[in-house]
């Protein structure tokens, strides 16, 4: 309107000069910008009421109910909350999907920074250095994977051993070329196959060993059975020897039975069934049984607990673990002038039960360590080689370790983690 009053102001100002036409469109020429100016004016204050509005969070924006950028506001903070929830939603999922994980995730940038860890990071690895470089185990494994995507990791956090499986990617995000590293303990699952390869031996071992020895034992008994009692040899140690070396046949065939047998123990180890107990109490039905032994031989027993808490254990096998180890204990101070065993239940970073069993005696030598759960390994004259392995077999059954730990200043010290 403005546009066309200017054209006729224009047109009468040509044709007529000086007129009352030209007077009137130009009253309305002046009143129409008046008009246009309280627009722009008013249009400015909107917009300055809006804004204002936005920064306190007024959704009304102070504009009237029924104004038209009101409503269609509203609807674009309808689509916005909508969105904002399910991007909420889904950072929420991947929170908890971060926190539940048992794998150790870490984010590092090309600086060594560590930007974003999950809490199983810090139960899995302890507390990590805000640089990874000053972790030198895990930069020294980082820069070997620069070829490769895996790694396996042996891990000591502590008086704890385990073994790590690495994998290192490289990701993209806003821009930043960074590393993730995903790490989980590994040790559990190569405890498992260790278990079942060991049973596959027993038994190939059991049936191959059984087939041999029934038939031996059998006719070296009949051997013996068939020589006469007159002396129908030509040398009278002729038959003493035939004896002796039937007999001996026969023993050792026995020896052999009985080993198999030992074998089997291993090989037929049941489930644990599991039943709420308290493992103090287990503890101390057993050193029970001790009792008496330990008062004949000077040996002084002490335990001691920072835990009293139910666990579910299969009540008879974990008591076949306390009595291997602490028959162990006993045998190993036995020539020694302090005699003293000791038993110390507590609770480690892992919100693990821990049971260390430790003796006063000369500990175990490096150089065997890594064979002493071995089925049928032993250093002992008499030893089977049976009450380790047996004692490791029920503790990884239950979901839990037996390892020894390393102590210098003391004899042997065994260890039981209960999960």
């Amino acid at each position: 309107m403005f546009s066309v009053l200017l054209l006729l102001a224009g047109y009468s100002w040509q044709q007529y000069g000086l007129s009352a036409v030209f007077l009137v469109t130009g009253l309305l020429v002046i009143f129409a910008s008046y008009i246009l100016y309280q627009q722009l004016v008013q249009q400015q204050q909107t917009t300055k009421n809006i804004i204002r509005a936005l920064a306190n969070g007024d959704v009304t924006l102070g504009l009237p109910l029924h104004h038209e950028l009101r409503s269609q506001f509203d609807q674009v903070r309808v689509q916005m909350k909508s969105a904002r929830f399910a991007e909420q939603k889904q950072m929420q999922f991947l929170q908890a999907l971060l926190l539940h994980l048992e794998h150790a995730i870490l984010v590092i940038d090309d600086a060594g920074e560590i930007i974003q860890s999950n809490p199983a990071s810090e139960r899995l690895l302890g507390k990590l250095p805000k640089n990874i470089k000053q972790h030198i185990q895990l930069e020294s494994l980082l820069n070997d994977m620069e070829n490769q995507q895996k790694s396996t990791l042996e891990w000591h956090y502590g008086e704890q051993s385990d073994v790590l499986s690495v994998h290192l990617s490289q990701a993209i995000i806003q821009d930043k070329q960074l590393k993730v590293i995903s790490i989980q303990s590994i040790y559990t699952a190569l405890q498992a196959k260790e278990q079942q390869a060991y049973k596959r031996l027993t038994k190939v071992l059991t049936h191959e060993i059984a087939n041999s020895i029934t038939p031996l034992a059998s006719l070296a008994k009949t051997s013996q059975s068939l020589i006469p009692e007159s002396n129908t040899f030509d040398d009278p140690e002729d038959k003493e020897d035939l004896n002796l070396a039937l007999t001996t046949l026969a023993n050792r065939s026995q020896h052999l039975s009985d080993f198999i047998a030992r074998f089997k123990e291993i090989n037929n180890l049941s489930a644990p069934q599991l039943s709420s107990v308290n493992l103090e109490c287990v503890i101390e039905q057993v050193l029970t049984l001790f009792k008496q032994q330990a008062k004949q031989n000077n040996v002084n027993f002490t335990f001691s607990s920072t835990q009293n808490v139910l666990m579910m254990i299969d009540t008879s096998q974990v008591e076949q673990v306390l009595i291997n180890l602490i028959k162990n204990a006993l045998e190993a101070i036995e020539n020694k002038t302090i005699k003293q065993i000791s038993l110390n239940l507590s609770q480690n970073h892992l919100n693990q039960v821990i049971l260390d069993i430790t003796d006063s005696g000369t500990g175990i030598e490096s150089h065997v360590l890594d064979m002493i759960f071995v089925p049928f390994f032993t250093t002992k004259q008499q030893g089977s080689g049976i009450g380790l392995s047996l004692a490791h077999q029920i503790m990884v059954q239950h979901g839990g370790d037996l390892t020894y730990i390393n102590k210098p200043e003391v004899g042997a010290c065994f260890r039981l983690t209960f999960n």
